[in-house]
């Protein structure tokens, strides 16, 4: 099922204000949203587009090496961020959450969804110490709108929440290790970035 905006506690321009609407999951997992979230989004697009040194990867599948369908890039806990919204939003999220994840996020990485063909294909954040430990993931998203997918892993119904402009999602408790999230291709896209916030050491 779709997440509707009706869900959620009122939206806010603020970004140090957080009242995500939290959602739990199954084998201790849960998702927190909080849409509109983010200050001056608009800007925190162009200044990604234009500042990010993107790269594209490639990575071996089956019997070929293949481009990985968007750019990336990661900010390591000592990088300035491209815009302070972004720095001013790590501070709010570590604030926010170090009650129950006893530690700041540190890192951000940046992937661009150029249009509807980039994609990235199931997977939880599982290298590092998230393979074996409960930890967050924070991502906030800007441009236009793109499903993220969730589903148990080893089968299990799975829901959509439709990223938009502005949106903060948080993944916390078990959910890298217990399920796996996704944004598939679609028809019709434009540029999308999405920009994750994590603890020291998970990948």
């Amino acid at each position: 099922m779709d997440y509707q905006s009706s869900l959620f506690a009122e939206s806010t321009t603020d970004s140090v204000a957080l009242s995500p609407e939290r959602r739990q999951l199954s084998h201790g997992a849960w998702l927190d949203v909080q849409r509109d979230w983010l200050t001056d989004p608009d800007a925190v697009f162009s200044a990604l587009v234009a500042d990010v040194p993107w790269r594209a990867e490639r990575r071996e599948m089956y019997d070929a090496v293949v481009d990985v369908p968007r750019l990336v890039h990661t900010y390591l806990a000592a990088d300035p961020l491209p815009h302070p919204a972004l720095a001013g939003a790590r501070e709010a999220l570590s604030a926010h959450y170090l009650p129950e994840l006893g530690e700041p996020f540190v890192t951000a990485g940046c992937c661009y969804y150029r249009d509807g063909h980039d994609s990235v294909a199931w997977h939880g954040d599982t290298i590092g110490r998230g393979r074996t430990t409960d930890t967050m993931v924070a991502i906030v998203s800007v441009g236009d709108p793109r499903r993220l997918l969730l589903r148990p892993r080893g089968g299990g119904a799975s829901i959509a929440v439709t990223m938009g402009h502005g949106d903060l999602v948080v993944m916390g408790g078990s959910c890298q290790r217990t399920w796996e999230h996704a944004v598939p291709k679609v028809a019709h896209s434009g540029p999308r970035i999405s920009v994750q916030f994590r603890p020291l050491n998970v990948f």
